[in-house]
């Protein structure tokens, strides 16, 4: 994942408005219309939003005679995924590391 692009990614989903409308999606897809519901937004605001996403790649807008539904796009979340594993998996490796040493010091308590 080239690092403009996660950028892009990364502001995308940092502001709340636009993780709610990501979830919303998890659901299934949805006009602008039916994203401004649960949101005290103006319409030209979520339309802002949702062009970042769209932008950053996390949605796609359909066409459905008049409506054009937004939907996720899986591949970026799985671009982030993979970018995010290698620290996952860094991390995982440490704490069971930190594991092994508290128990070998008997400051572990066993479950």
């Amino acid at each position: 994942m080239r690092s403009d692009t996660l950028s892009s990614t990364l502001h995308a989903v940092s502001d709340p408005t636009r993780r709610a409308i990501l979830a919303r999606l998890l659901v299934s897809s949805a006009s602008i219309t039916e994203l401004a519901e649960p949101f005290e937004l103006s319409l030209p605001a979520i339309t802002k939003h949702v062009r970042i996403l769209e932008n950053a790649g996390l949605i796609q807008k359909g066409r459905q005679a008049q409506l054009r539904p937004c939907q996720l796009r899986h591949e970026r979340f799985q671009e982030i995924s993979r970018w995010l594993d290698q620290y996952r998996q860094l991390w995982e490796t440490r704490f069971d590391l930190l594991e092994t040493h508290l128990a070998e010091s008997g400051l572990l308590n066993p479950d």
